[in-house]
């Protein structure tokens, strides 16, 4: 079987990769618009804020064993009577099954002063690409202000990684609260006061009206009067799913191109995955979703489980930068609501549990609990009677949990990579099977290759193994 995936970020090449592992008879062919190799989306946080590398960010290549990556390979056009697909080169390119995980694009707010001829001026950026990465670090090298639009999941890191190159850094923001979709007031309130004690200030509730810029800087019109200005303003306004490859086929599309529990299109021969794909409603935008709906497009078309259905997983949403820790999760509002908040220490817990169930979660700032907290909302597990052990990290009058201080104390039950569920015994039996480095022991585990906050545990463990398992320890043990 050929099978032809457009689009090579973290949808496509997580499907290359799972229809690879597989070993099945498929011919894999993985056509990319961007130049660049794969990489991880959700670390371009890390790499603005001059904490990892343009290789740091870079996923595992699935390269090879059948698989055909074509980087700078943009698609124009589908024919779905002889089922081809044609790149700007004017490459043909045949399937007989094709995936789209085009991914999304970058919303530009309509507002005068902003890409009326879909071209930003010099000092404006959005954030969503490692192109954009780029262009947003080559204006930050002269700069000392910056503005991010948009106070959502994105434009907070983004902040955080502005300051950390040591720029002032100015959030605004139409809606009353921060990460509005995901956390409440009480939490919006203590995240507010977490920034600006890092030196980002937040301007809430005031739309953005005129943007004007010149070689010099930019400036804002905001609707209630104000006047803001900086060296660089960086949009951070939403995505939307990139459809117009489908549309133009005769796909059908709404928000997204319209898939069933299969990821099958209003084409069966056509499937789509990410966050180009409408799913009952729901379009994407977060990698735990677009993960799972690649494993089920890949267990249907290698045979491995040709009934595979998609269901959507417990999403997690997840703002760690140096300074900031933030787990959101489900429902705001249930039958039980735990809520305890210390603004002074940057702290903020709201549980909402239904039965013996967690049904939705908020946990910022520094709390041993929040790895249970993200297991029992994961998983469906009853919570513990005691409650406060949860809202505050511990139950009271007991001991603060602490971190093992070599991984020979952590248990091999113990997660360390929560986007792809790899404990350390994972890690020491893929060690023990040949791994011999960090990238040896991401590629066959897939640790590291989500948010990318476990990467310091991983090569942490990998260090100590080389110690303590390498060739030489064995001849004196």
């Amino acid at each position: 079987m050929r099978v032809t995936i457009v689009g090579y970020g973290m949808a496509g090449s997580r499907l290359a990769a799972e229809l690879r592992a597989r070993e099945a008879d498929v011919k894999v062919t993985v056509l990319g618009a961007e130049q660049h190799r794969a990489y991880n989306r959700i670390m371009l946080s890390n790499l603005l804020a001059g904490k990892v590398g343009e290789a740091d960010v870079e996923i595992t290549e699935a390269a090879g064993h059948g698989v055909d990556v074509r980087p700078g390979a943009t698609v124009t056009g589908i024919d779905r009577e002889a089922r081809t697909v044609t790149t700007a080169c004017g490459e043909v390119h045949p399937y007989d099954h094709l995936v789209l995980a085009t991914g999304g694009e970058a919303i530009i707010p309509d507002v005068p002063g902003l890409a009326g001829d879909g071209v930003l001026p010099g000092r404006i950026a959005v954030f969503r690409t490692l192109d954009d990465c780029r262009r947003i670090l080559a204006v930050a090298e002269t700069a000392r202000t910056a503005i991010v639009l948009g106070g959502g999941l994105l434009g907070l890191e983004a902040a955080r990684g502005l300051t950390a190159r040591g720029l002032s850094v100015r959030v605004v923001h139409a809606v009353d609260r921060l990460m509005n979709r995901q956390i409440d007031t009480g939490a919006s309130g203590v995240l507010t006061r977490t920034l600006e004690g890092l030196g980002i200030s937040c301007v809430m509730g005031a739309e953005t009206t005129a943007v004007h810029s010149d070689a010099d800087g930019v400036r804002l019109a905001l609707s209630d009067g104000r006047e803001l200005a900086a060296d660089l303003l960086v949009l951070a306004c939403g995505v939307r799913a990139e459809t117009g490859l489908a549309r133009a086929a005769g796909l059908a599309v709404r928000r997204g191109v319209l898939v069933d529990d299969a990821m099958r299109t209003s084409d069966p021969a056509i499937s789509a995955i990410g966050d180009c794909a409408e799913h009952d409603g729901v379009t994407g935008g977060l990698v735990a979703p677009a993960w799972e709906q690649a494993r089920v497009v890949a267990a249907r078309l290698t045979g491995e489980d040709p009934d595979a259905i998609y269901r959507p997983p417990a999403v997690v949403t997840r703002l760690k930068a140096t300074g900031i820790d933030l787990a959101a999760m489900g429902a705001l509002d249930g039958p039980e609501e735990l809520t305890f908040a210390d603004p002074a220490r940057g702290t903020y817990a709201r549980l909402v549990i239904d039965g013996d169930r967690l049904a939705g979660a908020i946990m910022l700032g520094d709390n041993p609990a929040i790895g249970t907290v993200i297991q029992l909302f994961d998983r469906g597990t009853p919570v513990p009677s005691d409650r406060r052990a949860l809202l505050l990290g511990r139950a009271l009058g007991a001991a603060p949990v602490t971190v093992a201080e070599s991984p020979a104390l952590m248990p091999d039950a113990a997660t360390v990579c929560q986007c792809n569920n790899v404990s350390k015994g994972a890690l020491v039996r893929c060690w023990r099977s040949g791994a011999r480095s960090v990238g040896d022991v991401v590629a066959a585990t897939r640790a590291t290759t989500g948010c990318g906050t476990c990467r310091d545990a991983v090569c942490g463990i990998v260090d100590w193994l080389s110690a303590v398992d390498s060739p030489a320890s064995e001849v004196l043990a």
